[in-house]
């Protein structure tokens, strides 16, 4: 799950950086700014860790580890991570579209802010789901 998740982050991160590295030639004073979608690709890496810890935490050595708290743990980490995939995927394409438009009207940066914010919300609806499903694993065994 954390490989999964860490590739969108990761793609976020460089397709919005390399709009912020194109923008930050016409207007360096811009660039602060324009770190907004780097910023939340990143965060979407924490959702990933955060699933992670509670999946090994909920793991202990002297009790059986059943057949159900398996799939349910790896289905808890496979929402979580492919949510994660496309919130950076989508947190990349529009951080890189946005930053480019700030960069030529600034009055788009509340636009950018909520563009962003409703693409971050798609990896934050995964880890919902996926602390539900770790909830079940933990309640049902």
């Amino acid at each position: 799950m954390i490989p999964i998740i860490a590739i969108g982050a990761a793609y976020g991160t460089a397709k919005a950086g390399i709009g912020i590295a194109g923008a930050g030639t016409f207007r360096p004073e811009l660039i602060m700014k324009s770190l907004l979608p780097v910023v939340m690709a990143g965060i979407i890496a924490v959702y990933g860790l955060v699933i992670s810890v509670l999946i090994c935490g909920s793991m202990d050595p002297n009790k059986p580890y059943s057949l159900f708290t398996g799939f349910i743990h790896l289905g808890s980490g496979l929402t979580v991570g492919l949510a994660g995939l496309g919130a950076g995927y989508s947190i990349g394409i529009v951080g890189d579209a946005f930053v480019r438009a700030y960069v030529q009207q600034t009055r788009l940066f509340v636009t950018m802010v909520l563009m962003l914010i409703f693409a971050e919300v798609l990896g934050l609806y995964g880890l919902i789901v996926g602390l539900i499903l770790n909830t079940k694993a933990t309640s049902d065994c």
